[in-house]
């Protein structure tokens, strides 16, 4: 990747000759609700005391910003080996270079992308939706995870979700900083997290910082969370420390409301979609990576039996009252099938029978 460069770039020149300057650095994703670490996010660091973004706007100054957002995928994708287990990695990619040669090929050269995130994240607008939309459905076919980063700031908006369909949604930092004591970002958030819901993704607040902010997101029952209050950015996979881990599991005890669902969930098989179906319903049908996709269910009345699919997915925290009022407003074909619930990993954690929930309603 040498090339002649008269830009600003720091120290451009050598470090395009030697890819070795780049390194990465991970910063651990947290799941509040189980108080762990699920994944890690991919940073680039460079030689000197300029700031990455300082970087690749030069690079992109001097035609290399495609080549150098390469490099930084290739480095990050090369540790994905050396994950703990159970984790994922999230590598950010500028929508506008995804489908270059050189992010393509970095993105190519390894067998599969299976325990990645692919980060969609940046403030340059994307012309072309559908060339995006085909881009992002090739990562999910080799195993991927599609994120759209900065949701509420920059090209994240309807018509970008529409295009990606995100299986996760990074909360713009903008709004995170200073929720527990905005009401209007606290609305956004909620608003963010409810979109994110219905379209089946989980919601991943960055940037949170103080102690507030964490007891603000748990309260709003958003799933993940990551920032310098959970841990910073180092060179290795670091666990989350102990006493991190107890405030987490502080905050999330003290948020959690008695009206959840989390006491009607019914346990129920589940069958991997690609094998033959159960022969007794109901189960979940699940794809390779656990995430529900149908429902293998009986008449009640003929106890016929058929697929049906998954036309509301919740969180075990969500409200009951709310619950039944999302699946009364399904279709009619819809209405009374069983909602699906899921953990805070997008795994099934169980059913919810309307009956349970108008009965629970109806209780209170």
């Amino acid at each position: 990747m040498s090339a002649t460069c008269t830009s600003t770039l720091p120290d451009c020149r050598p470090l395009l000759a030697d890819p070795d300057d780049l390194t990465m650095v991970f910063q651990p994703i947290v799941d509040l609700a189980a108080a762990r670490v699920v994944g890690y996010e991919a940073f680039a660091r460079f030689p000197g005391t300029a700031c990455p973004e300082v970087w690749f706007a030069a690079a992109a100054d001097c035609g290399l910003a495609a080549d150098l957002e390469a490099l930084a995928v290739a480095t990050a994708l090369a540790a994905v080996p050396l994950l703990p287990g159970d984790t994922f990695l999230a590598v950010d990619v500028s929508p506008h270079l995804l489908g270059s040669a050189p992010v393509q090929d970095a993105l190519a050269a390894p067998p599969d992308l299976h325990r990645v995130v692919v980060e969609l994240t940046g403030h340059t607008p994307v012309d072309d939706l559908d060339a995006l939309r085909r881009q992002t459905g090739d990562l999910r076919a080799r195993g991927a995870l599609v994120a759209l980063g900065d949701a509420g700031s920059g090209y994240s908006g309807p018509a970008a979700m529409a295009a990606v369909r995100p299986q996760l949604v990074t909360l713009d930092r903008a709004l995170v900083t200073g929720v527990d004591n905005d009401p209007v970002r606290t609305a956004l958030t909620g608003m963010v997290g409810e979109f994110a819901g219905r379209i089946g993704a989980r919601l991943l607040a960055e940037g949170v910082e103080t102690a507030g902010e964490l007891a603000a997101l748990a309260r709003l029952g958003v799933p993940l969370a990551q920032g310098w209050l959970l841990g910073r950015p180092a060179p290795s996979f670091a666990p989350l420390a102990p006493e991190v881990a107890t405030l987490v599991r502080t905050h999330v005890t003290h948020a959690r409301r008695p009206g959840s669902v989390a006491g009607l969930l019914r346990p129920v098989r589940q069958s991997d979609v690609a094998e033959p179906l159960p022969a007794v319903p109901p189960a979940v049908l699940v794809a390779e990576r656990g995430e529900p996709v149908a429902l293998w269910l009986a008449c009640p009345r003929t106890a016929e039996t058929y697929t049906a699919p998954v036309s509301l997915r919740v969180h075990r925290s969500d409200d009951v009252a709310e619950v039944l009022q999302r699946a009364l407003a399904r279709p009619p074909a819809q209405r009374f099938d069983p909602v699906v619930c899921t953990d805070s990993t997008g795994a099934v954690a169980g059913l919810l029978r309307v009956e349970d929930l108008a009965g629970a309603v109806a209780g209170r």
